[in-house]
């Protein structure tokens, strides 16, 4: 068992976690299989328990694995999902609702994929791709944590963009009209970093909402968008 190529400057356990979502995702372990051990994974892959310990249990608080005591830990199965309409503009839902909307840019950079990141666009690993972090506030109050992966292919000029008078999307649905999404939700416990922005306890619970679109035959983008549990519901509306 090697960790993935790539992944030298990612901390200890980020790497661990990319290894285990490598595997995930390229289907070695199927729904329900039992992952290797804490003992295993730390003699395979070289890292402290420790280190093994928290990236498994990070993975077990996104959903991806099911910890059982005295059992193991297994990959966790698909969970029912519901289905969000629409994919709006985060700035115009809280202008609508006459309130103030205001971000902060952490970062806009390019980077070189990992495999998770290259393997959810679509993309060779090491393919460079553009990656931002951006905190949205709703009357000075954190609601929606954006980490987002953009295809430069698709939307070349994201890094020149003035996220602090438009968003992501605005800009995404000009450069890429979009014709398919995947949306998947989850409830999950923030890590110590997201809590920490999005103003909340580490024990506060989440709503992450994790996103695909794609522009005819391109992928155009992969989002995780995290929520504070207590100051964002997520709604749609059919009918048949």
């Amino acid at each position: 068992m090697t960790l993935p190529q790539g992944q030298n400057n990612a901390p200890a356990y980020q790497q661990v976690k990319d290894h285990i979502l490598d595997r995930l995702l390229k289907g070695d372990w199927p729904e329900g299989a039992r992952v290797p051990s804490e003992n295993e994974l730390t003699r395979s892959l070289g890292f402290s328990r420790m280190t093994v310990n928290r990236a498994l249990r990070e993975l077990t608080a996104e959903g991806w694995l099911t910890r059982t005591q005295g059992a193991g830990t297994f990959v966790a199965e698909s969970r029912p999902q519901s289905a969000v309409l629409e994919i709006r503009n985060i700035a115009d839902e809280i202008r609508e609702r006459g309130h103030h909307y205001s971000s902060e840019i952490y970062f806009l950079r390019a980077e070189n994929a990992g495999s998770v990141e290259a393997g959810l666009l679509g993309l060779e690993e090491g393919t460079e791709i553009f990656h931002s972090l951006i905190l949205h506030f709703e009357n000075e109050q954190p609601v929606q944590l954006e980490d987002r992966f953009v295809n430069p292919a698709a939307a070349p000029d994201y890094l020149s963009q003035n996220f602090r008078s438009i968003t992501p999307y605005e800009y995404l649905m000009k450069a890429a009209p979009l014709s398919e999404a995947e949306h998947v939700i989850q409830a999950i416990q923030p890590d110590s970093e997201t809590a920490r922005l999005l103003s909340i306890s580490p024990q506060a619970p989440c709503l992450l909402l994790k996103r695909r679109t794609w522009s005819g035959d391109k992928s155009v983008t992969y989002a995780r968008l995290v929520h504070p549990g207590d100051r964002f519901q997520l709604w749609g509306r059919f009918s048949s």
